[in-house]
């Protein structure tokens, strides 16, 4: 009974086992794949190309041009061709509304930017930004090394006049009262 033959009957039965359980999780997998489960931070994503897809579906017949579909439409039920004023009025009214529909996808596809057009936009706001505080860096800049040469000047005319002296070699008093004098006068 346990000889070579049942060792292989056993094989084969793992074999198959083992084949039904793959069988199983390739379903299993193929339910998953149709299951809408998106990641909740790209879910948007996912909804607005989703989105995109039904608007395709939807204007196939868009792509017969309006003046076939208003001649197929002039025909009548029992084919004579002829049609009403109030036939036409409708079926020009229709075709006015597809143009009219039309040219509010295309404003909508112009006014919904890519994202490479909102990066591009995104790093203009920034290096204008940019140019903006060096410019304000380079007035700050030029204002402070005015406001220090005028220093500067300042206290180079006060060391001449301070550090004069007479003839001999004493400092000159009267040039300092003079100084001090005029000093007073500008605070007043």
């Amino acid at each position: 009974g346990r000889g070579f033959a049942f060792r292989r009957k056993q094989k084969i039965e793992r074999q198959y086992r083992r084949l039904l359980r793959k069988r199983r999780q390739v379903n299993s997998q193929q339910d998953d794949q149709f299951t809408e489960t998106y990641p909740e931070h790209l879910k948007h994503l996912y909804l607005a190309e989703e989105e995109k897809l039904k608007k395709r579906r939807r204007t196939p017949d868009d792509s017969v041009s309006p003046e076939e579909k208003f001649k197929s439409s002039t025909l009548t039920a029992d084919g004579c061709g002829v049609c009403g004023y109030d036939c036409l009025m409708i079926i020009s009214i229709s075709i006015m509304c597809t143009f009219s529909s039309r040219s509010v996808v295309t404003q909508e596809k112009f006014k919904n930017k890519t994202s490479n057009q909102k990066a591009k936009e995104e790093y203009e706001k920034i290096k204008a930004e940019h140019a903006r505080k060096k410019e304000e860096a380079e007035k700050r800049k030029q204002q402070r090394e005015e406001a220090q040469r005028l220093y500067k000047k300042k206290k180079m005319e006060a060391y001449k006049i301070l550090s004069k002296k007479t003839k001999k070699g004493q400092p000159n008093l009267n040039l300092q009262v003079e100084f001090l004098l005029q000093k007073i006068q500008q605070n007043t």
